[in-house]
């Protein structure tokens, strides 16, 4: 008994160290593989792409809310409930204009930066 739970652990803890954020790179060379029509929404890929941003945008205003509640100056001010509507168009240039060179950040740092030059904070 004993044994198996160690193995779990073990195991659990080798496949949250193997699962790593997706970067800007892997991010657009998925995104320019699906074919931009009406079936593109049914694919894995695409799912897994919005689940992506979905879960960048959630890390950052959770960020920002955790800094606010600290009292720090937070590294984006987005307007509390605001709706933020991206197009596929829009995130491809905002990540294509990422300089190659820099490609290797996590999709959630690059809408990080997205989001503090879009919504920064007052000094």
């Amino acid at each position: 008994m004993k044994k198996a739970a160690l193995f779990l652990a073990v195991a659990a803890s080798l496949w949250a160290t193997s699962v790593s954020a997706m970067t800007v790179q892997e991010f657009l060379t998925a995104a320019n593989r699906i074919p931009r029509n009406p079936t593109a929404l049914l694919r894995s890929d695409t799912r897994r792409l919005m689940n992506e941003m979905k879960t960048a945008f959630k890390t950052v205003g959770d960020e920002q809310k955790a800094a606010q509640a600290a009292g720090r100056r937070p590294a984006t001010c987005v307007p509390e409930g605001a709706r933020i509507s991206l197009s596929p168009d829009m995130i491809m240039a905002r990540f294509n204009a990422i300089p190659p060179a820099r490609r290797n950040i996590s999709v959630t740092q690059a809408v990080r930066e997205w989001m503090a030059a879009e919504h920064p904070c007052p000094a």
